[in-house]
């Protein structure tokens, strides 16, 4: 069965929170492992300027990306985008179908030129991902965030539609 990408909905809030309690994923997200569901549903919740997508595969969500686009007159042609993926489900192409799908939106739907994401230097998989649908590294930044007991970099990515 093919995957599905939908708008999260207050249902999927603790699926998400089962995602990112998985050690591969807390890891590579800015998140903090064991988070309430409460937390996950405050994420469901309609925001302006942000689309919570999910990847449903045979019932089940699989995979969360999120597209917050900036709400400063001055930067509402960029966006900020970051996603994670269930750890039996890496690999298997729910985050090139997330990834997609997001880019659909912002390219045909939503006027984002910029997309921007961080992405932890160490994350290679994920890093070739995103090379893969034309982003850019543009900057390390040196010790960006905690894990594991040390700081660690990020890749700060950009990909750009110069046709507009």
């Amino acid at each position: 069965m093919p995957v599905i990408i939908r708008h999260a909905e207050q249902a999927d809030a603790k699926a998400l929170q089962q995602i990112y309690q998985q050690p591969s994923v807390y890891a590579n997200t800015l998140q903090l492992p064991l988070q309430a569901v409460e937390h996950w549903q405050q994420l469901c919740q309609r925001q302006s300027g942000f689309y919570n997508l999910v990847a449903e595969l045979d019932g089940e969500v699989v995979g969360q990306l999120g597209l917050q686009q900036f709400q400063n007159q001055r930067r509402r042609h960029a966006a900020d985008i970051g996603m994670a993926v269930s750890e039996p489900y890496q690999g298997q192409g729910i985050g090139s179908a997330l990834l997609r799908t997001a880019l659909e939106m912002a390219d045909n739907w939503l006027a984002i030129r910029r997309l921007e994401l961080q992405v932890y230097s160490s994350n290679e998989a994920a890093v070739a991902l995103y090379e893969r649908f034309g982003f850019e590294v543009e900057a390390e930044l040196t010790d960006y965030a905690f894990q594991y007991g040390q700081y660690v970099s990020v890749l700060q990515m950009a990909r750009i539609m110069t046709n507009r």
